[in-house]
């Protein structure tokens, strides 16, 4: 059967997006908030009618993971700010797999994120209330799966603890997108041996974008 790289390439951008975003907040303390926005809402619907509704149906709020994925197609470094977003996105792609095949981390992470909607009622997405519950939702459910991600940065910076739990609630987002890439065909052999594949429908992706007004 055909895959269709338009929904592969639109959830792996979701991954890179969410680990240029960890990157950011790392080393910078802040980060693109309009990416960071689409990234914690994908986490919130879980039975999408498309795999671009759950980025808000629309691609730009993705237009920061594909200039990312492209980013990462194209990097040959092994060393600097390219081989740590490989390493996230990579790290992100095998926790997938840990958390794809224990039904009861499933089970629990459905019912954390159900919850979330009733302190949504109450609070903006991108509070400290909500993205610390995403941030718990990671640390008790995600985490225990291992192999843990190391998030390398700025020590100070990593020290703030609302920065920690912004790094882990968009770690967060990068697992749903996992979730979201291998749901519509998304495998690793795809990043070694369908890489210009996936960079050119990234960059038709962007070049639509940019041609509506």
């Amino acid at each position: 059967m055909a895959k269709n790289y338009y929904d592969i390439t639109l959830a792996l951008a979701g991954i890179c997006q969410s680990a240029h975003l960890v990157q950011q907040l790392a080393h910078q303390g802040h980060c693109d908030d309009e990416a960071l926005k689409t990234s914690l809402r994908s986490v919130l619907d879980l039975n999408p009618p498309s795999t671009l509704a759950v980025y808000g149906n629309d691609p730009n709020g993705l237009r920061f993971g594909l200039e990312t994925l492209l980013a990462v197609l194209n990097s040959t470094s092994r060393q600097g700010a390219g081989a740590e977003l490989t390493r996230y996105t990579l790290s992100l792609m095998v926790l997938e797999r840990k958390l794809s095949a224990s039904k009861g981390a499933l089970n629990t992470l459905a019912q954390r994120i159900a919850q979330l909607d009733r302190q949504l009622a109450h609070y903006e997405l991108e509070s400290e209330t909500i993205t610390g519950a995403m941030a718990g939702i990671y640390v008790d459910v995600i985490s225990p799966l291992g192999p843990r991600i190391q998030v390398t940065g700025s020590p100070a910076i990593l020290q703030n603890s609302q920065i920690q739990s912004r790094v882990r609630a968009a770690l967060l987002a990068g697992i749903r997108s996992a979730v979201l890439w291998r749901q519509v065909g998304g495998g690793r052999l795809q990043l070694m041996f369908s890489r210009n594949r996936l960079a050119s429908e990234a960059k038709r992706i962007l070049a639509s974008m940019n041609s509506a007004y």
